[in-house]
């Protein structure tokens, strides 16, 4: 039950090696010409690339992390997705493996920003058409997680035959996130939309779900929820996921404001400041000068650095800097971030340690950026860069202490996140706000 082929090569040699599966009742697939078909490939990807109207600082490396992202589109549907890889863990030895092979409505916006800012237009279209079709229906019964195609099914099942990777079980299929209460993601779906909407993109087939995306924000944004990182504990009132529900509705006000669209808008106004009053009331913890991970809580998040991006805070309000400082101190590790201390709280309900995570790294850059920190913004991006892999790739997290990378791997995510900080520390505007004081 193998096939095998055997030949040599010798210093110098150039030996076209093709490698092809067939049905056994279909006819064979026709033969390749190897050198020709790489041709084609370098000559697609160059063309591609020609087309990005990037011109700020690292841009080699900014084209690696967009043709990284075209990579992960599936090109019938637009759907990007997360990962190209399932369970690769996040610790060695560990549990934390996911299967990341699905689309997640969370990454949109960014992955909105990073297409539009650097001119591909019609890769951003593709992309939010995808997830206009993907929640339209019964948009308060949105999904965090849908599979390429936008079918909603993604059942999660381990496979206990396999032995995981470098011994890391369970080995997963599916992601259970999808069943999730996420609050953050009506927060990005709409920002995601209302980004497109100012970027030009023709077409707006999306403010009737819009409006019933806001009309589940207002019935429900005061309930705790799984947050930005999935947690698998108990569900908790996260900062992040308050924050995003009020960039929902200050998304839906704009649109009433500069597009005349229809709708409520004193009621989202004064939404909106309701959800503002009580972020900086429950949210913010005034004796240590920082936002917390959730209402009442004792740690930080490195979502909490995403806060002046939404226009939440500006970049150069104190009670920013303040959080900005405490998770560059609560959160480092060996000049990364991590994404909270999972042992503080217990609360994502997996008692593991994890390695850095590669975003929030990014996210640390873009803040101290807009806090005014510039050359230590540019000492982390070139850090950051520095651990890419020999192909210009990132997985999920670094662990700097091994000095590899962990995690599903390309990341999209990862991809995204330098793409949109490269383009901040060269000065390009981010996401609907500019960027801070330089």
């Amino acid at each position: 039950m193998r096939t095998t082929g055997q030949f040599d090569v010798h210093a110098g040699d150039d030996i076209p090696f093709v490698l092809t599966y067939g049905l056994s009742y279909e006819h064979a697939p026709r033969p390749l010409d190897a050198r020709q078909a790489i041709a084609d490939t370098d000559r697609y990807w160059t063309d591609w690339i020609d087309s990005c109207d990037y011109s700020g600082e690292h841009t080699d490396e900014v084209h690696r992390s967009l043709i990284t992202l075209e990579a992960l589109t599936y090109r019938p549907t637009g759907g990007i997705v997360a990962a190209a890889t399932t369970s690769l863990p996040e610790q060695i030895g560990g549990s934390r493996n996911w299967d990341y092979r699905y689309c997640w409505l969370r990454d949109a916006a960014f992955t909105l920003q990073a297409l539009l800012g650097c001119g591909f237009v019609a890769e951003a279209k593709a992309w939010r058409n995808w997830l206009v079709r993907a929640v339209a229906g019964d948009p308060a019964d949105l999904q965090m997680v849908y599979r390429l195609d936008g079918a909603r099914r993604v059942p999660e099942f381990a496979l206990p035959w396999l032995s995981g990777y470098d011994g890391s079980v369970p080995v997963r299929v599916g992601n259970a996130a999808a069943g999730q209460f996420q609050l953050d993601v009506w927060g990005e779906v709409l920002d995601c939309l209302h980004l497109a909407r100012e970027s030009g993109l023709r077409g707006d087939p999306a403010w009737d779900i819009e409006v019933a995306l806001l009309d589940f924000l207002e019935g429900h944004w005061q309930e705790p929820d799984n947050g930005l990182w999935e947690i698998r504990g108990r569900p908790r009132p996260f900062v992040h996921s308050k924050v995003m529900a009020w960039a929902g509705v200050d998304r839906g006000v704009r649109a009433v404001e500069r597009f005349g669209l229809p709708g409520p808008v004193d009621r989202w106004r004064a939404l909106r400041e309701q959800i503002h009053a009580e972020i900086l009331q429950k949210g913010f913890d005034a004796r240590r000068g920082t936002f917390t991970q959730f209402y009442g809580s004792r740690g930080v998040d490195a979502a909490l650095l995403l806060i002046p991006r939404t226009g939440f805070l500006p970049w150069d309000d104190p009670r920013v800097v303040g959080t900005v400082s405490t998770v560059e101190r609560d959160l480092d590790r060996d000049g990364f971030l991590l994404r909270y201390r999972p042992e503080l709280e217990q609360v994502d309900g997996i008692a593991e340690p994890e390695a850095t995570f590669v975003a929030c790294s990014f996210w640390l850059a873009d803040a101290l950026y807009g806090a005014g920190r510039v050359q230590d913004a540019h000492k982390l991006f070139d850090r950051l860069l520095s651990v890419r892999n020999d192909v210009g790739l990132f997985a999920e997290e670094y662990d700097p202490q091994a000095r590899r990378q962990l995690g599903n791997v390309p990341q999209a995510f990862s991809h995204v996140a330098l793409a949109n900080t490269a383009r901040h520390l060269s000065g390009y505007p981010v996401g609907t706000h500019r960027p801070g004081p330089r």
